[in-house]
């Protein structure tokens, strides 16, 4: 019978404009840490299209002020992805968003802001300091400020970076607030300060930033610098994640599943742990699943959790592909593959996770079928179907 498990809690991201910094610092009775990521601004006015996760990106600040044409009007600096890079103390991660479409023929957008997102860094630059010497534009103020931080089109230079942001967000851009504290955070361009990092995430969450919320959320967490204070980070969290801020999501999840800084509610913790896997947090897909299969404040559904498992073992959790493996073996939620199952167990232990009971299925495997599990598991550990 399948027993409960309870899987790992992956590190937490904080959020950061055009990058993102791990931290894994960990902490008692929470998941490791680290900010998730944002983007800039798109400019112009605000998308109809749904974004694939706009809560962890600062929202557009200002209006458009051009018609965009169908083509740049310089070419891509060929140079710009070759120059090098300011050394970064810390890994970088990203998280994505899809953009509408800001310079299709005949359409209204954001010259600047379209040829950053095509990769014309020249002509974003251009554009963007025509509108920031025109008048009040912290949309344009904002995206220097990244390509400066960047070293897109222009020089990799921080300090240039913090004076447009700060332009930016004296301007009213939360976004630019935003990246003021990820840039005080990681102490670029700026002394490394968290209090003062803390601050500015804090401005830029009352003026709408949900990764700015989330980031806030983390430091309170962490208690590193600033007082460690759970009910405050979950009370920005919860901000974070009405606005589908998946990580926070999570965190909050975690937070309610185990009663710190909020009372302990296994069911609003499940409803969390199902929205973050819903939005495609791996993490959250595995404890969900476990949640679903052993009824832990959810409807039992050994069904709906073996498919969680499977699609979180195919984004290569081991915990998953462990815990699907099991599923296979038994028959429980799936159809009994035990070939199959050979095969998610060896990639499971490859990736470290060994488990004794999967060990005797495989050993028990007539040779054919065993030869037959290796092989595809080789083949999904070289990245072939």
């Amino acid at each position: 019978m399948m027993s409960a498990v309870r899987a790992p809690f992956r590190r937490l991201r904080f959020a950061v404009s055009g990058r993102a910094v791990l931290l894994a610092v960990a902490v008692a009775g929470a998941p490791s840490l680290a900010y998730a990521q944002a983007q800039p601004p798109a400019g112009g006015a605000p998308s109809t299209q749904p974004a694939a996760k706009p809560a962890a990106k600062p929202k557009p600040d200002a209006k458009p002020d051009a018609k965009a044409g169908s083509k740049p009007a310089t070419k891509p600096d060929p140079k710009a992805a070759q120059r090098p890079r300011e050394p970064v103390p810390m890994p970088l991660l990203g998280q994505q968003i899809s953009y509408p479409s800001l310079d299709t023929p005949g359409g209204s957008g954001d010259i600047a802001y379209g040829a950053y997102q095509r990769g014309y860094y020249i002509t974003a630059f251009n554009e963007a300091l025509k509108r920031a010497r025109a008048g009040n534009d912290p949309a344009a103020m904002t995206l220097l400020g990244e390509l400066y931080s960047e070293g897109l089109g222009v020089p990799l230079d921080p300090k240039k970076a913090i004076e447009w942001y700060r332009k930016a967000a004296d301007a009213g851009s939360p976004g630019a607030l935003f990246a003021l504290g990820n840039m005080t955070l990681a102490g670029r361009g700026v002394p490394m300060d968290e209090p003062a990092a803390a601050q500015l995430f804090k401005q830029a969450a009352e003026k709408g930033s949900a990764g700015a919320a989330y980031n806030l959320g983390l430091l309170y967490l962490q208690g590193r610098k600033i007082p460690k204070e759970p009910s405050e980070a979950a009370r920005w969290f919860e901000l974070a994640a009405a606005k589908d801020v998946e990580d926070a999501q999570y965190a909050l999840g975690v937070l309610l599943k185990e009663g710190n800084g909020v009372e302990k509610d296994i069911a609003a913790s499940a409803r969390m742990m199902g929205a973050a896997a819903r939005l495609g947090h791996i993490t959250a897909e595995v404890e969900f699943a476990i949640m679903q299969f052993n009824g832990t404040g959810v409807a039992k559904d050994e069904t709906a959790a073996a498919a969680l498992f499977r699609k979180a073992a195919l984004a290569g959790n081991a915990i998953a592909q462990n815990r699907y493996a099991r599923l296979l073996a038994v028959g429980r939620g799936v159809t009994q593959d035990k070939v199959q199952a050979a095969a998610w167990h060896l990639v499971a232990k490859n990736r470290g996770l060994g488990d004794p009971m999967l060990d005797e299925v495989v050993a028990k495997l007539p040779e054919p079928d065993r030869k037959k599990a290796q092989t595809q598991a080789a083949r999904w550990e070289s990245g072939r179907s």
